[in-house]
């Protein structure tokens, strides 16, 4: 019996040398570092030093975060990843009706640059590289985070870390956007300006597979409309007279990691393969670094249970050691509780302990790329990147990503996905073990982490202090020469940071915003 990958791709139960037939090494693979970049972006990969372990934290207030980064940072983590709670996701401060019940509650709350300067007190910026899981308020979030920086000391040009900025995948499977995707794509060229000019370390774009992977897209999807969407932002960038060479190499990406290791692994391997070519071929890239696909990984939030949660622990490792094999450059692995509440601090450091086993007590380090070669993982490579090429031209054929979103072509594409899971799972054909194999009759008993309530009247009362304390007529001037910079071509990260420095509110800049380019209501699906 033939299984299916879970990109419904048929898994054969033996390979061998017939499989690779006519294959060609050196067009498929290359060495380490080398073009198609196959085998990993670097030469030596982690034979000289092991990935940057990233872990992902924000809850509550900025205080409290701030304490959770010291721990993590005092356990070993070597790059800090900030979650922001969904009114800052959204645009919103925390005193606005939206915002009402969800403040603090899924990362942290950051209103202002008295919010960001709490956030990271007393860690040194110009010595850790930090990642914002932040979209459409992106350039606000960074700006912030600069302004912090100076105040440090700290130049803007020893700055390291990454904006996830992909507002195009919102539109696809997350919903956090705020404006229309034409001018998400100029701020978001506008980020990449400011960003070369000023932040030549900072990645300036995590193009992400990942929340389209939880919204139950398969991984062929994952990569495929992934770098639909990566190809979008560098036309933009390029039709908006940037060199493709002056950018490209600045831009990330961000996936997924789930239990199916082998599926896993080719994946990363076929995304690396297929975002080479692109870029020399349709975009005359000739940096190398230009070519090569870096991303960023983080294990399967969508396949955590809360039924016997100590079971996530297992599969996180598993997923870990995919993304590990596969050649990610920094890694995020959940807590085993995350499907029940927030980390508690014992969970969040026995998942950091996890990337620190693989990365010191295994020989997955020794030697790059340890796959390459197998019968099996080049198949599932190679049948991979047929199959992603194949929904890439799909979205081409539309007109393109936002074309294609426009369409609902993508949503639909994965909504079909994750109704095909959700009937396997139902009839038992997807093992879930604790859910539908393997249950206990009766769950033992766990004290989750909960968000304080009054969090939400504690931002609100800091709000008011602000708006009592700061020039109200510099806000209002900096508001305004933002809206005149946002109505015509000039780039609006500038007049940002100066709305910023004068303490004008996350809210208020982005309303400020929203008032020129309106907001984007969604089409029906394709």
């Amino acid at each position: 019996m033939v299984r299916e990958s879970e990109s419904g791709l048929p898994v054969e139960p033996v390979y061998g040398p017939e499989d690779l037939a006519g294959w060609d090494p050196a067009g498929k693979l290359g060495d380490p570092g080398a073009y198609p970049f196959t085998r990993g972006v670097y030469p030596t990969m982690y034979t000289g030093r092991p990935w940057t372990m990233r872990q992902y934290a924000g809850f509550g207030t900025a205080a409290e975060s701030n304490a959770r980064y010291r721990q993590l940072i005092a356990h070993g983590t070597t790059g800090l990843s900030v979650a922001f709670d969904l009114p800052t996701q959204m645009g919103h401060d925390s005193d606005a009706p939206l915002a009402h019940g969800e403040v603090g509650k899924v990362g942290v709350a950051i209103d202002s640059v008295d919010d960001m300067r709490v956030l990271f007190g007393g860690i040194p910026l110009d010595r850790v590289s930090t990642s914002m899981t932040i979209n459409a308020p992106a350039a606000v979030l960074l700006l912030l985070y600069q302004l912090v920086a100076e105040e440090q000391g700290v130049g803007a040009d020893r700055l390291t870390g990454t904006i996830q900025n992909d507002v195009l995948k919102e539109y696809i499977a997350r919903g956090t956007y705020i404006f229309p995707p034409k001018p998400s794509l100029r701020l978001t060229a506008d980020i990449f300006r400011y960003c070369r000019a000023e932040m030549p370390r900072w990645n300036t774009i995590s193009i992400s597979g990942y929340h389209m992977a939880e919204a139950g897209a398969s991984p062929a999807q994952e990569i495929a409309f992934t770098l639909a969407d990566g190809i979008e932002y560098v036309r933009t960038a390029v039709a908006a007279g940037m060199d493709v060479d002056g950018f490209a190499p600045r831009l990330s990406f961000f996936f997924v990691a789930r239990t199916t290791l082998l599926e896993e692994v080719a994946k990363f391997r076929a995304a690396r393969r297929i975002w080479a070519r692109v870029m020399r071929e349709e975009f005359g890239a000739r940096d190398p670094r230009s070519l090569m696909l870096r991303f960023h990984t983080q294990t399967a939030g969508v396949q955590l249970t809360a039924q016997q949660p100590e079971a996530n622990l297992v599969r996180v490792a598993v997923q870990a050691l995919a993304a590990v094999l596969g050649g990610t450059q920094s890694l995020h692995t959940n807590s085993f509780d995350e499907a029940i509440a927030l980390p508690t601090d014992k969970s969040a450091r026995l998942a950091l302990r996890t990337q620190q086993v693989l990365a010191y007590e295994t020989d997955v380090t020794a030697t790059v790329d340890p796959f390459a070669g197998s019968y099996a993982v080049e198949r599932m490579t190679d049948d991979l990147e047929e199959a992603a090429v194949g929904l890439m031209r799909q979205v081409e054929d539309l007109g393109g990503a936002v074309a294609a979103i426009e369409h609902g072509f993508q949503k639909a594409e994965i909504e079909r996905n994750a109704y095909r899971i959700a009937q396997e799972t139902d009839a038992g054909d997807r093992v879930v073990v604790g859910v539908n194999r393997f249950r206990l009759d009766e769950e033992e008993p766990y004290e989750p982490l909960r968000v304080d309530p009054a969090i939400e009247a504690r931002q609100i009362e800091r709000l008011a202090r602000l708006r009592a304390d700061r020039d109200r007529a510099a806000v209002a001037s900096a508001l305004t020469a933002l809206k005149k910079a946002a109505e015509g071509d000039d780039n609006v990260l500038p007049p940002m940071k100066e709305a910023l420095r004068a303490r004008a509110t996350v809210g208020e800049v982005c309303n400020a915003l929203r008032e020129v380019w309106g907001v984007y209501v969604p089409t029906d699906a394709f």
